[in-house]
């Protein structure tokens, strides 16, 4: 996968040997003269592309030891490959407990430095995103954790970061699976409460009898199975933040006493004598509109305004493109580690076609399905094959999907797309009723009622016939997708058309 090298040396000839080589890589190459040059470039606007410095040790005013001496006072976390003519043990020695990650020797040949620097570019990205779970962990995750290239999440960042430094609620909105939590937690690790609880409800995943209870706590022998003390998540979140997941599910009797807390900062736990005093900072997120619910009387107005104070929409994955190829960077490193495979990255003709599709899911069934791509994958690098859902989807590898495995959550796929114009059925003869009743029967030549397999066996017959073989429109009408279609004319013995 492309990624931005830095190449200092203060010998042209190097230079230009260096660049060849990494471009051949298919890397984005820089240049720098000298390390007060390499310095700027690190620091400078343009600092946070760079993935790696190759840096040769031996240069006028400040040399390769200096700009490793720099980089680490500067707290300029990128991995250096040092170079150098002469290879003495003392040399390698010195660069490496100066922070450089590899050492190579003039002149490196093309199959050396290759290896190098993929090893380097892999050991960085694990260790970011271990950092990234510590720091999630820790309460410290920040925007600049974020992975994104995109315009449209530069303008939520700068939102958040603005929300951060205040206590003022905040309603994060956006469609499942765009990151809704992630925006969430860099803002109270932007925030003074950095560090402290942060803690989630999901909403939605609570039964409704228990919401009072799990949202504000309850005292021993408050009701029937109350056999202890719960404090509840509010308590739990004291001097942090409450992360309201899902918010518009909660139901009308318990949205009457969030009012209360969110205005009191108290809570009155299941059976208590008095109220308990909390602060906490309220963040809260929904797939929904709001202010459509709110006019449907599902969800309180003054409530919805004690919430919405502050409202940050995350735009959807279809909408910021270009965080892809980072994403699944980042996904491919992840899941690489976890199952212990060898994957250097992804073909750049499948990174293309994963950037063109809609993704309905988005972060998540982004995410999913590398997942699933790395399980599936035998070679060093992810091509379209390991996707064969995306590229049912996308008009590729028809039917490929059969033999594999089911995806995980939000990558299954959805409803077949309508692309183009509409199809135009075929029309239907005069006897078509006697023809659909012929078709689908409901009774048995005994004259019981047919099992629902055999009725859907008989319409999605029918259905081919009608339409022709036409896969996409016959998906579109069952309302099921591609892959979901063939796996049911596999089963039903029918062969796939062409």
């Amino acid at each position: 996968m492309s990624q931005c090298i830095l190449i200092v040396d203060d010998d042209p000839v190097q230079r230009r040997i260096l660049e060849e080589q990494l471009s051949r890589l298919d890397h984005v190459v820089r240049t720098a003269e000298d390390g007060e040059e390499a310095i700027a470039a690190l620091s400078g606007p343009g600092g946070s592309d760079i993935s790696l410095v190759v840096l040769d040790l031996v240069m006028p005013d400040l040399d390769g030891m200096g700009v490793l001496a720099r980089m680490a006072k500067d707290q300029i976390r990128v991995p250096v490959i040092v170079q150098t003519a002469h290879g003495g043990i003392d040399t390698v020695v010195s660069a490496m407990r100066a922070g450089a990650v590899d050492f190579v020797v003039k002149p490196v040949s093309a199959e050396r430095l290759a290896v190098s620097v993929a090893n380097a570019l892999k050991v960085n990205a694990l260790e970011g995103e271990i950092s990234r779970i510590r720091r999630r962990v820790e309460g410290t995750f920040t925007f600049a954790d974020i992975v994104t290239r995109s315009p449209e999440m530069a303008r939520v960042i700068h939102l958040g970061e603005r929300a951060a430094a205040s206590n003022i609620p905040i309603m994060i909105e956006g469609e499942s699976g765009v990151g809704k939590e992630i925006i969430a937690r860099a803002i109270q690790g932007s925030g003074p409460r950095r560090g402290k609880p942060f803690v989630t409800v999901n909403c939605g995943a609570i039964p409704a009898n228990l919401v009072e209870s799990v949202l504000f706590g309850h005292e021993k022998g408050a009701f029937t199975g109350a056999t202890e003390r719960h404090a509840g998540k509010f308590v739990e979140a004291n001097g942090g933040t409450l992360f309201l997941d899902e918010v518009s599910e909660l139901p009308l009797d318990a949205q009457v006493k969030l009012l209360r807390a969110v205005q009191e900062g108290e809570v009155d736990p299941v059976g208590g004598k008095k109220p308990v005093k909390v602060d906490l900072r309220i963040i809260s997120a929904t797939n929904r509109n709001m202010l459509e619910l709110v006019r449907e009387g599902k969800f309180r107005e003054d409530l919805f305004y004690r919430l919405n104070v502050f409202p940050i929409l995350v735009p959807p994955l279809r909408a910021r493109r270009e965080d892809v190829p980072e994403l699944v960077k980042l996904f491919v490193t992840r899941c690489a580690a976890e199952e212990g495979k060898r994957i250097d990255g992804i073909d750049p003709e499948a990174l293309a076609k994963l950037q063109r599709y809609d993704w309905p899911g988005n972060v998540r069934q982004l995410e999913n399905a590398v997942f699933r791509a790395v399980v599936l994958a035998d070679g060093p690098r992810l091509t379209m094959r390991e996707f064969p859902q995306i590229a049912i989807q996308i008009g590729e590898l028809p039917g490929a999907e059969i033999d594999a495995p089911p995806p995980r959550g939000a990558d299954a796929e959805p409803v077949a797309p309508d692309h183009g114009r509409p199809f135009a059925a075929p029309p239907l003869a005069a006897d078509a009723g006697q023809l659909i009743a012929d078709a689908v029967r409901a009774l048995d030549d005994d004259g019981q009622v047919r099992s629902l397999e055999d009725i859907e066996a008989d319409i999605i017959r029918f259905a081919l016939s009608h339409y022709d073989g036409h896969m996409s429109e016959v998906a579109r009408r069952l309302k099921i997708g591609r892959s979901t279609l063939y796996r049911k004319l596999r089963d039903i013995g029918i062969e796939q058309p062409a």
